[in-house]
């Protein structure tokens, strides 16, 4: 069948079995744009700038397993789409982006709104085309599909000259990809497994270190299982919330720079750290020549630039996450393990110590308060989206998790204005489903992408917004505090609009409360109308997220809360 170049992007997505893409039109895209109005394949997300075109895509994906898909324009259509596409490349999330390019005889010249597109996204993308002849683009789109989704994933960037979209050529979708230089590791080495198993029996302080790959292989009920089997603990990093549930009896939170202080004596004290889709960030291990130094390492990961690159283990496994971690089941019949039983109640009395906690205040509202609250009220039916900083800790350390996929937050790149774009990402994936999607955010961060409170209006994707409203800067500002004598230079944000006025005014409800009281009657109420909202929250100002591994030391120096809660 002979189609055009901009018909056969319609085809093509038609051919990956897409239902939703997030967009915004231009000149150099104009013309896919003019067969998406003829086309009823897919539904188009109308967003309000490029760079939350590309985190809705994400949130979607996040909250589905499913790719994204974003298109985009030439020149600053693209520009504002890096943020998006580079968030994704850091926390790995399976995205095509499609963005327009002046015509291939313009392209090099500086024409109206030409940019090197390909050579801006080739640091922050798994892989990138600059279509140059018609007869490929078919194949380049099932190239990226299965690139993005195979392996690590990650984003893919096509980059579409608009003479190619207005070429008419043959039309043949490939029905399978074959690419000799590209063939992730998906099976494991048996030995290495057998060589693994061999060190979990000898071992008498094992520790499940869960990361991201967790929640992007899909593993996380079978984590679960090898964690039940073997009476391992567990403790999971800020990307992997939710894997291990948090009612379950052998999880210890969350580790690292704001972790849990049982989670991060675990890793401390542990003699052989279970690596399971981690990247050992940073922001996880503190002084990383202390991580887990008197431990033996298994690291077990898809992606095997990830193995011995800040952490050389003693057993790395390169696999598929889930096929290897239900072999590691099947294993264990084989062999035998010890009793953790110690272990495990080592952590217990940890936890009991020195648990996770706060201060709470009968005048003042504390922002833990209203993540517990909200997880109480909503539990196992909400979507939780973040923007980043004290709340996103916060969110983190507090929100009671009980499955994967329920988080969604900017992990690695650490972007502010991600959490309202994601959570309308994620509420398009649940549109005629009972789940409710709710973004904590804070007052500075609401405001990067704040017209995406008109998506929402329009495409009726009631994402409850919830402002935890210090007049800060928050997280900058506790650094400021902490560890430059109280200098607070530009965090201070009393200037503020009316929040909830604002929300309004793009169509949706609006509250600011002060008290516990008008916050659960505001949240039910916002539930119950199913529509955007926005609940300005007023709390104490100078709250600190607590615990702290301060930079520069190890995970057993942390600065710990004074007092009971």
């Amino acid at each position: 069948m002979k189609m055009t170049g901009a018909k056969m992007v319609i085809e093509s997505l038609h051919q990956e079995g897409v239902e939703v893409v997030f967009g915004y039109p231009g000149g150099a895209i104009m013309n896919v744009y003019d067969e998406i109005y003829k086309q009823n394949y897919f539904e188009h997300i109308l967003n309000r700038h490029e760079q939350a075109c590309v985190i809705a895509a994400e949130g979607y994906a996040r909250s589905t397993g499913k790719t994204g898909v974003a298109i985009v324009t030439s020149g600053p259509g693209f520009t504002n789409a890096v943020t998006g596409i580079a968030d994704a490349y850091m926390d790995s999330i399976p995205l095509v982006i499609i963005s327009g390019q002046v015509p291939t005889t313009i392209i090099g010249t500086d024409g109206f709104q030409e940019i090197d597109a390909v050579g801006i996204s080739r640091p922050c993308t798994k892989h990138n085309y600059l279509v140059n002849k018609i007869e490929d683009l078919p194949k380049i789109i099932k190239e990226a599909f299965h690139i993005a989704s195979t392996g690590r994933p990650g984003p893919v960037h096509i980059d579409i000259p608009k003479d190619i979209t207005a070429q008419v050529a043959d039309f043949i979708y490939p029905t399978e990809v074959n690419m000799p230089t590209y063939k992730p590791t998906v099976n494991y080495n048996k030995k290495q497994l057998k060589r693994a198993m061999e060190a979990i029996s000898c071992a008498k302080k094992p520790l499940l270190y869960i990361g991201g790959g967790a929640i992007l292989s899909n593993c996380g009920y079978e984590i679960r299982d090898l964690a039940k089997k073997l009476n391992i603990p567990a403790v999971e990093t800020l990307m992997a919330r939710g894997v291990m549930g948090d009612n379950n009896p052998l999880f210890f939170g969350m580790l690292g720079m704001h972790g849990e202080f049982a989670a991060n004596m675990a890793a401390y004290e542990t003699d052989l750290l279970i690596s399971l889709g981690a990247r050992f960030d940073d922001r996880v291990t503190g002084r990383l020549d202390e991580f887990a130094s008197k431990a033996k390492v298994i690291h077990i990961d898809i992606d095997p630039t990830s193995i011995a690159k800040l952490v050389v283990p003693d057993y790395p496994i390169v696999g598929d996450l889930k096929l290897t971690v239900k072999a590691m089941i099947e294993e264990a019949d084989e062999i035998e393990i010890n009793d953790f039983s110690n272990w495990v109640e080592l952590l217990r009395d940890y936890r009991e110590k020195e648990p996770l906690r706060y201060i709470d205040s009968n005048e003042l509202i504390k922002p833990q308060w209203v993540i517990e609250k909200v997880g109480k009220i909503l539990g196992d039916n909400a979507i939780v989206s973040t923007d980043v900083g004290q709340h996103q800790m916060w969110t983190a350390q507090f929100f009671p998790f009980s499955h994967p996929r329920q988080w969604i937050t900017s992990g690695g790149l650490g972007t502010m204005g991600f959490g309202l774009p994601a959570a309308l990402g994620a509420a398009r994936a649940f549109k005629d489903s009972n789940r409710v999607v709710v973004n904590f955010t804070g007052d500075g961060s609401i405001l990067m992408n704040i017209q995406e409170l008109m998506t929402c209006v329009e495409y009726e994707l009631p994402v409850i917004n919830i402002i935890l409203n210090n007049n800060y800067l928050g997280m900058v500002r506790q650094w400021q505090t902490m560890f430059y004598d109280n200098r607070l230079s530009e965090t201070d944000l009393t200037k503020q609009p009316d929040f909830p006025m604002l929300c309004k005014a793009f169509g949706g409800l609006g509250y600011r409360v002060g008290t516990k009281d008008e916050f659960e009657v505001a949240l039910k109420d916002a539930v119950e109308q199913k529509k955007p909202a926005m609940i300005e929250v007023i709390v104490a100002r100078n709250e600190e997220v607590l615990p702290m591994v301060p930079n520069g030391h190890s995970l057993n120096e942390m600065t710990l809360l004074k007092g009971d809660r």
